[in-house]
């Protein structure tokens, strides 16, 4: 808890002043949804099957996390996702957790993805976003 808190400390005033200031460092594509990434389909939402339409060189670097035992969300899905954003450069990372089913928040588990906020406050260090 205390590395998302942190976390958040860094990052929450660096995305109010890019939103309350309305210009281009608003409109970066870092503070954007990519893009298409997901489509209706007759079973329910899952990947667009034309992602590759939608990422560009602009998209954001991504840092996709999910537990192989989500019953929501597809891990193909995510791993179609990776292989897009590869296939054009975008910098992607992924962690695949073996258990901790869906929407595992920020509740304390014994599970290892209990641990995910430091993982993103180190991929956000790697990218340069934050401050180590």
């Amino acid at each position: 808890m205390k590395a998302y808190r942190r976390l958040l400390k860094r990052l929450f005033p660096a995305l109010c002043l890019a939103l309350a200031l309305g210009n281009a460092s608003a409109k970066d594509p870092i503070w954007q949804p990519s893009p298409g990434h997901l489509s209706l389909a007759k079973t329910g939402i899952r990947l667009n099957p034309d992602i590759g339409r939608n990422i560009t060189l602009q998209t954001p670097p991504t840092l996709l996390l999910q537990d192989e035992d989500d019953d929501s969300d597809r891990v193909e899905d995510s791993l179609s996702y990776y292989a897009a954003l590869k296939r054009v450069g975008v910098p992607v990372e992924m962690h695949l957790y073996a258990t901790g089913g869906h929407a595992f928040g920020l509740r304390r588990t014994k599970l290892p993805v209990t641990e995910w906020p430091k993982l993103v406050e180190r991929w956000l260090v790697g990218i340069g976003m934050i401050p180590d």
